[in-house]
């Protein structure tokens, strides 16, 4: 049996949750996440959720099916579930923040650009 099979007591699994959630919350440095959640999950785990977070990202940016599909070596049902996903509070809460920092790079690099003239 899996750990994931064997169900928590919900006030438990909400503490569980708030704890995991807290302790990213307290991460600085990305970096420092990125190697905490290369050690926390299993390469496919991690690659799981990465594409996910992906597929969202491209749908909002108007990539078809078929691009995403290719790419992120997903299926079309999956594709249909995050887009589903992709309209839940948290994921917005993701897409605000990927495009925020998407933002921020771009104009990083047009600030440079000046500075360098």
């Amino acid at each position: 049996m899996r750990i994931s099979d064997r169900k928590m007591h919900p006030i438990l699994k909400n503490q569980v949750i708030k704890t995991l959630a807290q302790t990213l919350a307290d991460f600085k440095d990305p970096k420092d996440v990125e190697v905490f959640l290369k050690d926390f999950f299993n390469e496919s785990e991690l690659e799981t959720f990465a594409k996910r977070l992906a597929v969202a990202y491209w749908l909002r940016k108007k990539r078809s099916y078929s691009n995403i599909r290719e790419n992120l070596k997903v299926s079309s049902a999956t594709i249909a579930v995050i887009q589903n996903l992709s309209k839940t509070p948290g994921f917005a809460l993701a897409m605000k923040q990927v495009e925020a920092e998407e933002w921020a790079n771009v104009w990083a690099e047009r600030i440079k650009k000046f500075i360098r003239q």
